[in-house]
C-alpha cells in the first residue's frame, strides 16, 4: 500500500473497524533491535514512543504470560489485550527500549540468548553483517550449499541486503557448515571477526537483565546459542532448552515458563521437547492473533513495523481478513472452467 494512500487511511480511522472486529483476540508484538535515531533498520526510539502512545490509549497492555495462561487454562481472553515482545537481549533493549517501557508503565518480555549475554557467543547473524559492513571490498563470491553466488558492496544499503540473503540461506546449514562459511566469507572480504561481538551487536549485562526483570520486563528464554532448533539432534536440542533455562532461574530466582524459538523454527519434535524442557507457553514468528484456540506453544506475533501508519495497518487484523479475502478469491479462480 502506497505511504501516501496509508497514512489518509490512517487518518480517516480506516483501520479502526478491524481492530474493534478483532477485540476478542490478543496481539503480541515482536522487536528486535532499537536505536535512539532512525537508521531506517532498527525500531527507532521516538517510533517506539510512537507505538507504546497507541497500544496504551487503544490496548490492555499485559505480560505475555499471562496471556498464555489464559490460553492454556481456556478461560475467555479480556478484550483488546496485547502482549510487547523483543527477541535476543541486544543492549539497546535496556538502553532505548527500557526507559520508554517505564516511562509508559508498559509491561513487556525479553526473550534472551544465554551465552550471549555470558559473552560467550556473537548472535550468528549479526556476523554477516559485521563482515559486509567493515569490509572496504566492493563485491564477494561465495559457495552455500553447493550454490556459487556473487554479491554486490555499493554502500549501507546493498551490504545488509547481502548480509540478509546469506543469513537466509546459511540457516538451511548444520552448525559446523555454518561457521565454515562464514570464516571463508571473512577472508575473503580480508576481515578478521573478532571473537566476541562489537560494541553495536553487543548483549545486555546480567545486571541489567536483572532490573529489567525486576522491573515490568519478563525475561525469559530464547535458547542457549541461538541454533536453528530442526537442524539438531535430540542431545543438542535438549541442552539448548534446559541450559538456558537453568542459567535463567539461576541469576534471576525464579521459574522460567515462557520461550522464543529462535529464528522462529519449530517443528512437532522441537515442540514436544520445548515442553519436556519445563516451559509452557512459546511464541514462534508466525503471523497473526491468537484466541482460545491457539497453541500455546506456538503462539503468533505480529512484527511491528518502524512507522505509526504501517504499525496500525498491521496491528488491526486488517492483513489477515485481506490475506483470507485474496484467498477466497484465488480458490475461485482456481475452481473456474479452463478453456
Amino acid at each position: 500500500m502506497k505511504r501516501t494512500v496509508l497514512n489518509l487511511m490512517v487518518a480517516a480511522g480506516a483501520f479502526a473497524p478491524f481492530r474493534l472486529a478483532n477485540r476478542s483476540k490478543a496481539l503480541i508484538l515482536m522487536y528486535h533491535r532499537f536505536n535512539r535515531s532512525d537508521d531506517g533498520v532498527s525500531t527507532s526510539a521516538r517510533a517506539f514512543g510512537e507505538h507504546l502512545q497507541y497500544l496504551k490509549a487503544h490496548y490492555q497492555l499485559v505480560p505475555l504470560s499471562q496471556i498464555a495462561e489464559y490460553i492454556v487454562s481456556g478461560i475467555n481472553l479480556p478484550p483488546g489485550l496485547a502482549a510487547i515482545t523483543i527477541d535476543d537481549g541486544f543492549l539497546d533493549a535496556y538502553e532505548v527500549a527500557f526507559p520508554l517501557l517505564r516511562r509508559y508503565d508498559a509491561p513487556a518480555t525479553l526473550f534472551v540468548v544465554t551465552d550471549f549475554l555470558d559473552q560467550k557467543k556473537w548472535v550468528w547473524t549479526d556476523k554477516l553483517r559485521f563482515l559486509t559492513l567493515q569490509s572496504r571490498e566492493e563485491e564477494f563470491d561465495a559457495t552455500i550449499n553447493g550454490r556459487k553466488l556473487r554479491f554486490e558492496l555499493k554502500g549501507r544499503g546493498s551490504r545488509l541486503e547481502a548480509a540478509t540473503h546469506v543469513n537466509e540461506m546459511l540457516k538451511e546449514l548444520p552448525d559446523d557448515e555454518r561457521e565454515g562459511v562464514i570464516e571463508r566469507i571473512a577472508e575473503t572480504l580480508n576481515i578478521v571477526l573478532p571473537d566476541l561481538p562489537t560494541c553495536e551487536y553487543a548483549p545486555l549485562t546480567w545486571d541489567q537483565a536483572r532490573e529489567m526483570d525486576n522491573n515490568g520486563v519478563e525475561i525469559a528464554s530464547h535458547s542457549l546459542t541461538h541454533p536453528i532448533l530442526t537442524l539438531l539432534d535430540d542431545e543438542r536440542l535438549s541442552r539448548e532448552l534446559t541450559e538456558s533455562r537453568s542459567r535463567l532461574e539461576a541469576v534471576l530466582g525464579r521459574e522460567i515458563r515462557s520461550f522464543c524459538y529462535p529464528n522462529g523454527n519449530y517443528n512437532e519434535r522441537v515442540q514436544r521437547e520445548v515442553e519436556r524442557a519445563g516451559y509452557t507457553s512459546a511464541v514462534a514468528t508466525v503471523h497473526g492473533l491468537n484466541d482460545l484456540q491457539s497453541n500455546p506453544m506456538a503462539l503468533r506475533r505480529i512484527s511491528a513495523e518502524r512507522d505509526l501508519p504501517h504499525f496500525v495497518q498491521n496491528t488491526s487484523g486488517f492483513e489477515q481478513v485481506k490475506h483470507r479475502l485474496r484467498g477466497r478469491r484465488d480458490n475461485r479462480a482456481l475452481s473456474a472452467p479452463v478453456y
